[in-house]
């Protein structure tokens, strides 16, 4: 049985991981990127690297896109030659955060060249996709996932199908939404109870087996917060667009704008 053949456009901490992870598992991959050092590291994995993303639709069957804006990945899927090179059948999962709308569009896009475009944001951040362990939110038609699953199970330790175009996006965001209140409550519930003489990294330890345990507290002091400024304005953005009240996300958005890695750490001590 012939190898199936991938690609990552993108290949930074995180595309560089997928592309790995499909390499170890036996997949051919074609990958590029526009930073040269990318390539190089990419290369020494055993990606074969080439000029352009176009370049990568010829030679792969399914393709990951893993970069930074939504500006980006329409950039790479539309203007690039991507889909003209692809064959029919092909399918583009974009890993990359995006907006909803951005999921839904390119969706069509796709479709009406034969090419099945999923949006497959991933979680649990770098430490599990330098393990393979991502998390990955699956939005886009059903046949299309059944075709690219085997090739994000080389990352994903939970690949799952969450509905039409635009819903992988959106679990994303709801998951978003959840961990910077989750983070909010911790830091302000442990600040309280280090004023008041408790051990934290004990504290933190028997709350894990209770009821208030949650994912973030369980790695306190491990994240930087880095991403939950712009996570949050996704999220009041949609909440805006569709009218419905967030109050609670709208003081998270404020609460994080001063969390940091720092500030976290500093109650273990």
């Amino acid at each position: 049985m012939s190898r199936t053949t991938t690609g990552v456009i993108g290949l930074g901490a995180m595309g560089f991981q997928m592309a790995r992870h499909m390499v170890d598992k036996g997949f051919i991959v074609h990958g590029f990127d526009v930073q040269e050092a990318c390539n190089t590291r990419a290369k020494a994995a055993g990606v074969h690297i080439v000029g352009t993303p176009a370049e990568v639709g010829a030679h792969a069957q399914i393709v990951v896109v893993m970069v930074a804006t939504d500006a980006q990945v329409e950039d790479v899927i539309v203007q690039s030659g991507l889909l003209d090179r692809l064959a029919e059948g092909a399918v583009i999962c974009v890993a990359s955060s995006c907006s909803v709308d951005t999921a839904k569009k390119l969706e069509k896009i796709g479709a009406a060249q034969g090419i099945g475009i999923l949006d497959t944001p991933v979680v649990l951040g770098q430490q599990a996709a330098d393990d393979g362990t991502l998390t990955v939110f699956c939005g886009g038609s059903a046949a299309a996932f059944a075709k690219a699953k085997p090739a994000m199970e080389a990352f994903g330790k939970n690949v799952m199908h969450v509905g039409e175009a635009g819903m992988g996006q959106l679990t994303k965001t709801i998951n978003n939404m959840l961990l910077w209140a989750c983070m909010s409550a911790n830091y302000e519930s442990l600040r309280f109870a280090k004023a008041m003489g408790a051990d934290i990294p004990k504290m933190i330890e028997a709350l894990e087996y209770s009821s208030g345990a949650n994912w973030s507290l369980s790695r306190w002091g491990e994240s930087t917060g880095k991403w939950a400024e712009k996570d949050m304005d996704v999220a009041l953005d949609l909440a805006q667009d569709a009218k419905v009240p967030v109050p609670l996300a709208a003081l998270v958005d404020q609460l994080m704008k001063g969390m940091n890695q720092e500030k976290m750490r500093s109650l273990l001590t």
